[in-house]
């Protein structure tokens, strides 16, 4: 047990690369920039499950963080302090009192830090590169206890920041709906809303196999869709409009009526 982790570490810090410019909006980071930017590539909820905590993974692209530097969320154009940054190795954790590029950061948070969110120290600059995928899986989520309806908003948002799946509201109606690119992923859902959040849930097929968001230069036309489908439309967790259709030859009859729409299966987080 243990043989060898020290040697693949060295090797990796001998032989891995350096920091590399990180694609971003208006201009690619720089590692030698002086300022500090970095951007959050994975949520994790409940690690320490006596503490329900919530953990954002920021990798630094730039710059030299020091633990109670305040950062702003460009997303939400709010300043925070970062008083407990942590390094990860394992289970084991340790307060991280500096970091620098290529570095990975974990921030304690409750809800203000989702995947694909830029941090910097006051400039307006967006880290893209990350998508969402579109679900190839479209289920209606059940609940098996009705008085359980708050505990089952909150375990659905936190799992879909984290990328366990992805949750759609529809506009009409008030059924949860979630999408998946496999049944694995369903798996794990259901197992974790019921181990973390105690709240048991079950699955029905809807008559939907194709989600797609739209977007439009052109706004009225992109209104003139949504009213004339709005039984099939849904929006994500960002309030983004997503087109949900019966099947492949739906969408694309769908693009063919409407051109000027652009019907997409990834979507940048920002």
């Amino acid at each position: 047990k243990g043989i060898g982790v020290a040697e693949l570490l060295r090797t990796l810090g001998e032989w891995g690369p350096e920091p590399r410019p990180q694609p971003a909006i208006p201009a690619p980071i720089s590692p030698d920039e002086k300022k500090v930017t970095g951007f959050v590539f994975k949520v994790q909820a409940n690690m320490d499950a006596n503490h329900r905590d919530r953990i954002a993974f920021v990798r630094l692209c730039s710059g030299t963080f020091t633990r109670g530097m305040r950062l702003k969320n460009v997303r939400s154009g709010k300043d925070m302090a970062v008083s407990n940054p942590m390094f990860f190795f394992g289970n084991d954790r340790e307060l991280a009192e500096q970091a620098v590029a290529g570095d990975i950061v974990g921030i304690p948070n409750h809800g203000t830090l989702s995947v694909g969110d830029t941090l910097t120290e006051g400039a307006s600059i967006n880290v893209t590169g990350i998508p969402n995928f579109a679900p190839e899986i479209i289920r209606r989520v059940r609940l098996t206890d009705h008085m359980k309806t708050k505990q089952m908003a909150k375990a659905l948002s936190d799992l879909s920041e984290e990328g366990v799946t992805q949750v759609f509201r529809r506009m009409v109606g008030a059924d949860w709906i979630v999408g998946v690119v496999g049944q694995l992923q369903l798996e794990v859902l259901s197992s974790r809303v019921d181990k973390e959040y105690g709240v048991p849930i079950t699955f029905e097929s809807l008559n939907y196999e194709v989600a797609r968001w739209i977007e439009s230069d052109e706004p009225e036309e992109l209104k003139r869709f949504i009213a004339a489908n709005k039984m099939n439309i849904a929006e994500d967790r960002n309030g983004a409009p997503v087109f949900l259709a019966q099947n492949a030859w739906w969408a694309d009859r769908a693009k063919q009526d409407f051109p000027k729409l652009r019907f997409l299966s990834t979507k940048e987080r920002h």
